[in-house]
């Protein structure tokens, strides 16, 4: 069985997903442990070995994550999380990618209102969407004080996938208060996007 290292340090977001990806394809069988020095990124690496039907063991050794996956063996590891939230294919199926926590362009005050009436719209319309996927500043939305954590909430609970980005969660210092759906990464958000019909605001 072959080993193989994928150092992955010093990357962002998506890239140790990618490289991760790539030296799975790669493999016809044997062990690859991908290096990863972030939180975020041990959990997209996971999940994306997870929601490919892999095992992953993970090792944290000086700060640094160690992440075995074991491929085409009888060795193979059984999945040690859920397969990444997203979207599966259909063109039907309708996304909002929200990247700001505003509505619209103009006063902030006024774009907070939007924001508010329209998360109060998207529950009363039907079909539901199947995603809502945040990014930049939009994912101050789904964190606590949130002024539509409660339309989120809703959503989530009536199966509508919400998704925040990791690294905007990051960068805002506010991974440690998100209350609503789950951290995702831009491999992910561009998988499901381009599997959808899209709306970006």
């Amino acid at each position: 069985m072959s080993d193989k290292i994928v150092d992955c340090r010093g990357l962002v977001c998506p890239q140790p997903v990618i490289q991760t990806k790539k030296a799975i394809e790669a493999a016809d069988a044997g062990r690859i442990t991908i290096i990863v020095d972030n939180d975020v990124a041990k959990t997209n690496v996971v999940k994306f070995s997870a929601a490919n039907g892999l095992g992953a063991a993970v090792e944290e050794k000086s700060g640094h994550y160690y992440i075995t996956i074991i491929k085409g063996t009888s060795q193979q590891l059984a999945p040690t999380a859920e397969p990444a939230a997203g979207v599966g294919p259909g063109p039907c199926r309708q996304v909002y990618l929200i990247t700001q926590d505003t509505l619209g362009h103009g006063a902030p005050e006024l774009g907070a209102v939007l924001m508010k009436a329209f998360m109060t719209t998207v529950l009363e319309t039907k079909p539901q969407p199947e995603a809502l996927l945040f990014i930049n500043s939009g994912v101050r939305l789904t964190v606590q004080g949130s002024p539509v954590l409660e339309q989120l909430q809703t959503l989530a609970e009536r199966g509508v996938t919400v998704l925040s980005c990791g690294t905007c969660l990051d960068y805002y210092q506010v991974k440690a208060n998100l209350a609503v759906g789950e951290v995702t990464n831009m491999y992910t958000i561009v998988e499901t996007i381009s599997n959808s019909k899209t709306v970006t605001l």
